[in-house]
């Protein structure tokens, strides 16, 4: 085998498989200790929405001022995160302090995950299974090729009058007049 030919199959190989892998990203959630009902509800939907696609949430509880001197706040709120999401998501990285800023990290179930990455395999089929934009088919033509007496979608036909298709201002037969630069200084005096 010509080992040019191999090293062509096997970086092919390669590109295959990385598009079909799945790449899993840490999504950022901010809360604050004064996070209202509906802003949380929000972001537990949005953050529900990272882990069925299978991702990891890290959920951020932001301490400003004398805030920091509730972190049982913030560890009420993270448990509550915790427990909303309880059916998609397992608790990855308990809460823990760093600086101003207490997070967890909630990763998604087994189960999640593997519907994921199967969602992430049928659309790589999928995507295999189209044909490339430059590939033809038989029985299609390349496109400067046509039948004779078949004009392209665009070509307006004779039968027309060519004075309805003259710009304004232009006669039928005529060359159309350059554009003259205009002077846009104001004459001095």
């Amino acid at each position: 085998m010509d080992y040019g030919k191999f090293k062509y199959e096997e970086k092919k190989k390669a590109a295959e498989a990385k598009r079909a892998q799945v790449t899993v990203l840490l999504k950022e959630v901010k809360l604050r200790p004064k996070t209202e009902e509906h802003d949380y509800e929000f972001k537990v939907r949005n953050m529900r929405r990272f882990i069925e696609d299978g991702n990891k949430a890290k959920v951020v509880i932001q301490f400003r001022g004398r805030e920091i001197t509730h972190k049982e706040q913030g560890t009420a709120i993270l448990d509550d995160v915790a427990k909303d999401l309880k059916e998609v998501a397992i608790v990855e990285q308990p809460p823990r302090m760093e600086g101003r800023l207490m997070f967890m990290i909630l990763a998604p179930t087994p189960k999640v995950a593997q519907k994921a990455r199967e969602l992430v395999r049928q659309a790589a089929v999928a995507a295999k299974r189209e044909k490339p934009a430059g590939e033809k088919t038989a029985g299609e033509k390349p496109a400067g090729e046509r039948p004779a007496g078949e004009k392209p979608a665009g070509e307006k036909s004779a039968a027309k009058p060519a004075a309805a298709e003259a710009p304004e201002g232009e006669k039928q037969g005529e060359q159309p007049q350059e554009a003259k630069p205009v002077d846009t200084q104001p004459a001095t005096p």
